[in-house]
């Protein structure tokens, strides 16, 4: 019995779409080819990929969506909590400056948009769970970062651990989703990926693939 491994993992993966100065964002790209990839190239051992969805590039636009996603995948798992292996929501966000993934460590209760999200929302030193306390407060990943890093590198990726996310939309979706996660018993982990243009998508979508499995191989 004792070689069976870890526990299923259940994988809940979102992209975002367009956002100002990047007409087209790659996580939409993997995220919504992601399942069509990992059936031709077999999803690892271990691995369910539950739900693939493409949030807005919105604070409150990505947010209402995300939590409906989350309480329906919650549902789900629990109607079949005899297979009740670990839960794991993966974000894909794009950093258009990046040469490398990154790896993101955690996220700050702070909003501060350089530019508007795409429904007009310019949020300035504004903290994005007010219960929780002021700008500063910050909320890390259980996921092994620097682990899960050293895996991917090892796999050939050029790719970095981050304590960094921004203060856009992709540290707002992370902080919601890490308070959410902690809240749950689950976890999350949010990755920052360049522009295709800097690593081109067949490398991106197999980073992809081999983020899965890397993750699929934590205990």
């Amino acid at each position: 019995m004792g070689s069976e491994g870890p526990p299923a993992v259940t994988i809940h993966v979102t992209g975002f779409k367009k956002f100002h100065g990047v007409s087209e964002n790659p996580t939409e790209t993997i995220v919504s080819n992601l399942n069509e990839y990992m059936k031709k190239k077999g999803l690892p051992k271990g691995v369910i990929l539950g739900s693939c969805s493409v949030l807005e590039t919105a604070g409150h636009g990505a947010i209402v969506p995300l939590y409906q996603t989350f309480q329906n995948a919650l549902k789900t798992n629990n109607s079949e909590s005899s297979n009740s292996g670990r839960v794991i929501w993966l974000h894909f966000g794009v950093n258009s400056g990046a040469t490398k993934f990154a790896i993101e460590n955690q996220a700050v209760n702070e909003a501060t948009f350089r530019c508007p999200d795409e429904m007009g929302w310019k949020p300035q030193k504004i903290p994005i769970i007010l219960s929780d306390g002021g700008i500063s407060r910050v909320r890390e990943t259980t996921l092994p970062a620097e682990e899960i890093t050293k895996a991917l590198a090892k796999k050939g990726y050029d790719v970095t651990t981050s304590d960094d996310a921004g203060r856009f939309v992709c540290n707002y979706v992370y902080y919601h989703s890490l308070r959410y996660a902690e809240q749950n018993g689950i976890q999350s982990l949010f990755v920052h990926v360049p522009l295709f243009s800097t690593i081109d998508e067949e490398t991106q979508m197999q980073f992809a693939a081999s983020l899965l499995e890397v993750l699929a191989s934590l205990n």
